[in-house]
């Protein structure tokens, strides 16, 4: 998680990376072997694992990678749900999993299509269950040579996408002319909204921060993401899904005894006054809003939407605009039905679901997310 190095500073004080570094201890280290997948990404002579060392870099809720592929059978893919990387808490019904696995899906087919390669899906071949993930596979995919297969130039923007937990630059608008230029990258069948209006900007960012608050104040919810804090570089190598807190400022905190997971959970400590500081300067600082829904609410419809999201998110890439989904109003748990309800009359007014919900701006570059390597998400056969 990039939570702003500008805010938490300011609350915490820049002497604490001086006194870490009094005591010898290296805090300089970046967790290198969790990132190496990217720099591995394209570098493998089979088309099938070519493709999915680009997949495993799409974006997925709380970085869980909920994906596990079985390559056994020739010019074939088959991705299951990793049922351990499951939120059961923000995500009850695994719609955002499964959103994330239809990301994935979307990265795969572009990145095989760039080598000329053709992906022809079958989603839930043994069917699914609207409730929850089970065992049954996600999606079979059959690779083939084809030569009428043309490039996506989304590619382009795959190796640099990503979701931009900084806070936007508010004197840097968004042109209306952008989310035009969006809406192109969407495939028929799912709605694409957006606004960069300031009233609406106003109204959003008042919606999304409530919802921040909810989840951050109901305990077993906020409890599910500080369980998935990677503080340390030692920690995100070693389990490098979940939430990064890696770099010389949180090696410092954290080795001062100011940011642990236990005084993240105490509200009167200052570590979580500056999280709650730096996450809602997120949400705050929205320049625009953009939203995917569709007419039902399937298993289907909910890997098309991540198909899509993915795709919206290499757009804004292209445009040099930042991307970070808002996931805390559209959460199926108790506690949020009253924020849910609201955003649903707002967005999508007529009914339907609204799947997915982010702000666009212009922010910082950012460092890419940790990632388990290709070979860790081959199913053993």
């Amino acid at each position: 998680m990039n939570i702003t190095r500008r805010k938490t500073l300011a609350l915490i004080g820049g002497g604490v990376i001086t006194a870490a570094a009094a005591t010898g201890f290296t805090v300089t280290r970046r967790p290198n072997q969790a990132i190496a997948p990217w720099a591995l990404a394209g570098t493998y002579a089979d088309p099938r694992k070519k493709a999915l060392s680009f997949a495993l870099l799409a974006p997925n809720p709380h970085n869980r990678q909920p994906w596990m592929v079985d390559l056994s059978k020739d010019n074939q893919v088959t991705l299951f749900a990793d049922l351990e990387k499951m939120l059961p808490e923000t995500d009850p019904l695994n719609r955002q999993i499964t959103i994330g696995l239809g990301c994935f899906l979307e990265v795969m087919r572009i990145a095989a299509a760039q080598e000329g390669y053709r992906v022809d899906l079958t989603l839930f071949p043994e069917g699914q269950d609207d409730s929850h993930l089970d065992a049954r596979p996600i999606a079979h995919a059959v690779f083939t040579k084809d030569a009428s297969q043309k490039p996506d130039p989304l590619f382009h923007h795959v190796m640099a996408r990503r979701s931009n937990k900084e806070p936007f630059d508010t004197t840097r608008v968004v042109d209306p002319s952008a989310l035009a230029q969006l809406s192109e990258s969407i495939d028929p069948g799912v709605q694409f909204g957006g606004s960069v209006d300031a009233e609406d900007i106003a109204e959003l960012r008042e919606l999304t921060h409530t919802a921040l608050q909810i989840e951050v104040e109901t305990p077993n919810t906020y409890q599910e993401s500080v369980d998935l804090f990677r503080i340390g570089h030692r920690e995100v190598n070693a389990n490098p899904d979940g939430i990064d807190f890696s770099g010389p400022l949180f090696e410092s905190l954290h080795l001062t005894g100011m940011f642990t997971r236990e005084t993240a959970t105490d509200t009167s400590s200052t570590a979580y006054k500056a999280g709650l500081d730096a996450v809602f300067a997120n949400t705050d600082t929205a320049m625009g809003h953009i939203w995917l829904a569709t007419e039902t609410n399937t298993r289907v419809d909910q890997i098309i939407a991540g198909q899509n999201w993915v795709r919206v998110n290499l757009a804004t890439t292209a445009l040099g605009l930042g991307l970070q989904p808002l996931s805390q109003v559209l959460q199926e748990y108790p506690e949020m039905d009253s924020a849910y309800h609201t955003i649903h009359n707002r967005l999508a007014p007529n009914g339907g679901t609204v799947q997915m919900l982010g702000r666009i701006g212009y922010g910082p570059r950012v460092a890419p997310s940790p990632r388990w390597p290709l070979e860790a998400k081959l199913a053993q056969t």
